[in-house]
């Protein structure tokens, strides 16, 4: 057991990951030592920033949380701590349940953590990070909450309404980071597309995007998370326009079923998403859509999942995700919708639709083939360098494959020429 030193382990999304870049930088600067996912515990201290998002990912902290309690009966370690998003929602409940837990903190509670070990919060210190990603990309994380309380979705009440982070800390943030060599900014937040309207009332994402496009070493910018509804039409120009605000989007649709839309409380229509995904393509040309479906959500019969597959053979997404509907405690669907299909019928659905997803992003990477793309270099493997386009999000997307015949420097751009398609892998040669 090391003394003065603290391990932290970060579960769930990108924006728990950047809370505990911000925590880390604190606790650094109150002369900790700190190691963030370590391959195996040795610090005094040990804190977990946990996800409550989807049954899975709240049995993840909990085993963790359990591993780490055995772990400190054992005397390997001193204090358990713990923070993130499963803390927030079921406090009450894990204080009764996990006692070897020293201290429960929640999502935006954490800075008492400091105070418990003898030290205070440093306001000179808000934008300060410590990147835990490689050095030449970072999340930037412009938003928390959200006020769309979809019927299935237990973000609001883990994280409360939406809270913009003032525009001025933002761009602090991307010129400091920008200074240490960050090239790449994944912009994050349960709902881009309400940003600033807490702040003035009106959507500011395509002015923050604007001003970050201009700061001096920012080469790429991608976004994440967009809401469909109440879109900011003025975003399109600002991609259109800016070299370096990648074409890609990540904007969560759910379904296409209007039966079902309405049950999942999105407000918005089957003829509304389909006008919204051509003006996307038709205003940023070459745009990249992510988006996020889910099956089996109550109300799905067979013609309205039929429906979502027709959607997503016309639609032809570059990026799909999907995940099969699970009820959470304390939704409006929990309360007032009957989770009445089997399970086995939504994991084959589910599996249906991944499968035809496949088949189009096999597609999609072919056309790519012979084509020269610009990309950043991650890590050097045994085989090849991997890299990204801008058409790829880290851990989420595709990776380009590049030969060893020439020297690549890992953070560094390249023009390659890919030579072969994989359904989620390009091969290419400088």
């Amino acid at each position: 057991m090391r003394r003065n030193k603290i391990d932290i382990i970060s579960l769930g999304c990108s924006k728990n990951l950047v809370d505990s870049e911000h925590l880390i930088a604190q606790l650094m600067a109150a002369g900790y030592t700190v190691e963030h996912n370590p391959t195996h515990v040795d610090g005094e201290i040990v804190v977990v920033n946990t996800c409550g998002f989807i049954q899975d990912a709240q049995e993840e902290s909990i085993n963790t949380i359990l591993e780490l309690g055995e772990a400190k009966r054992q005397g390997r370690i001193r204090q358990l701590m713990v923070m993130g998003c499963l803390s927030e929602r079921f406090m009450a409940e894990l204080t009764q349940e996990l006692p070897e837990v020293d201290h429960f903190y929640g999502k935006f509670n954490w800075k008492q953590m400091l105070a418990d070990l003898g030290n205070s919060y440093r306001d000179d210190l808000a934008s300060s990070r410590y990147l835990t990603t490689p050095p030449h990309y970072a999340y930037m994380k412009i938003s928390e909450g959200c006020n769309r309380f979809c019927a299935f979705c237990a973000i609001p009440l883990i994280t409360g309404r939406h809270k913009s982070v003032p525009m001025e800390q933002l761009l602090a943030e991307a010129r400091n980071l920008a200074g240490r060599g960050v090239k790449e900014f994944n912009v994050i937040a349960q709902d881009l597309s309400s940003y600033g309207l807490d702040l003035t009332d009106k959507m500011m994402l395509p002015e923050l995007v604007d001003k970050m496009a201009g700061i001096e070493g920012v080469e790429w910018i991608r976004l994440h998370y967009a809401y469909p509804t109440q879109f900011p039409w003025d975003l399109l120009p600002v991609m259109a326009q800016h070299h370096n605000v990648c074409n890609y989007l990540d904007i969560a649709l759910q379904h296409i079923s209007d039966k079902v839309l309405t049950n999942m409380r999105r407000h918005i229509t089957r003829d509304e998403t389909l006008r919204l995904i051509e003006r996307m393509r038709r205003e940023v040309p070459g745009i990249h859509l992510r988006t996020t479906l889910m099956v089996g959500f109550p109300g799905e019969g067979e013609k309205e999942f039929e429906e979502l597959m027709d959607f997503v053979r016309e639609a032809r997404f570059e990026r799909m995700g999907a995940f099969a509907y699970s009820e959470e405690a304390g939704t409006w669907a929990s309360e007032h919708l009957s989770d009445d299909i089997p399970q086995d019928v939504k994991n084959n659905r589910l599996q249906q639709l991944m499968d035809l997803q496949e088949e189009i992003s096999m597609d999609i990477q072919q056309a790519k083939v012979g084509t020269t793309q610009r990309v950043i270099i991650d890590r050097e493997d045994p085989d090849y360098y991997v890299g990204r386009t801008q058409y790829d999000s880290p851990e989420v997307d595709p990776e380009v494959l590049i030969d060893k015949s020439t020297p690549l420097v890992p953070g560094n751009f390249y023009n390659v020429k890919i030579t072969e398609a994989l359904p989620f892998e390009l091969m290419a040669t400088m």
